[in-house]
């Protein structure tokens, strides 16, 4: 897309559009994404020291892929959750076992970049196109199936970032945090879905920037949807809940993820969804934005 001052959708606000509707009657689509990351050693690693090897920072996330994991897939299977990958697709070259137990329960796996070491704006010229559309061959080869949905590293797009996912076929957006409800995003003469991902409800966010405990943590997402489930009793919500395996795959916070689900899934009218299932429903009724 061209320079702009707004995005390439229009505004809408929350208080003026007609109602959406969600399967079966559900108030609230929930729906999980683990970002499984792969940090190169011989790179610097992001929120790292800044030296090259960088031991302490690299071998920190490097837990997330030997251990945190398989926490959270144990955590998920016992709620029902079927997640939907911020996968970087190096992990499909160096952790094959990773996809192959994704890929057992039934996850969706959406790109996030070939590594996280290297988000979009310091792709050299020119190369944008081939880090997007490597990461999606990349994931297609590996588990068979092509991503529909692109969360970018860091969240970080250029002006060019929306023109390739358009091309390359992806369906769906996560970068733009913007809304609770999804929408449809102008690229052109295509057009893409923008869908509910989220800094806030983020573990990164909690534990990194802010520094709260895992019972903040637990409480923050409980609140989080205390308020878009009453919410959706007008019209329907999308909760995200964003994860990183190296930060609530340790053992002293993996507890509040569980008591947390077993908090949401104990209400009715909870849809739990893959991201590709978000909007598909979404076409499918008529986008409301």
């Amino acid at each position: 897309m061209e320079p702009r001052t707004y995005g390439p959708f229009p505004y809408t606000a929350s208080i003026d559009r007609p109602k959406l509707s969600l399967p079966d009657g559900a108030q609230l689509a929930l729906w999980v994404a683990p970002n499984i990351e792969f940090f190169p050693l011989d790179e610097k690693v992001f929120y790292g020291s800044g030296f090259v090897p960088d031991v302490l920072a690299w071998s920190n996330r490097d837990y997330g892929n030997r251990v945190g994991i398989f926490r959270i897939m144990d955590v998920l299977d016992r709620h029902g959750v079927r997640a939907t990958v911020a996968l970087n697709s190096d992990v499909c070259i160096h952790h094959g076992r990773i996809i192959e137990e994704a890929q057992k329960r039934d996850w969706e796996l959406m790109a996030h970049n070939q590594s996280n070491s290297r988000p979009l704006n310091q792709i050299p010229e020119g190369k944008e196109w081939d880090e997007i559309n490597g990461a999606l061959n990349q994931i297609e080869k590996t588990s068979g199936t092509r991503p529909r949905g692109w969360l970018s590293g860091g969240l970080i797009e250029t002006w060019d970032t929306l023109d390739h996912l358009a091309a390359a076929g992806c369906d769906y957006v996560c970068d733009w945090v913007n809304d609770d409800q999804p929408y449809m995003v102008d690229v052109g003469d295509k057009q893409l879905v923008s869908i509910p991902y989220s800094s806030e409800t983020n573990d990164f966010g909690a534990f990194v920037r802010w520094g709260l405990s895992p019972a903040d943590f637990d409480q923050q997402l409980r609140r989080q949807f205390d308020v878009l489930y009453r919410e959706g009793e007008t019209s329907g919500k999308v909760m995200a809940i964003c994860l990183h395996p190296f930060l609530i795959g340790h053992p002293h916070r993996i507890g509040c993820l569980d008591s947390a689900l077993e908090y949401i899934c104990g209400h009715d009218g909870v849809w739990l969804a893959t991201g590709s299932e978000i909007v598909d429903h979404y076409l499918a009724s008529g986008p409301t934005v």
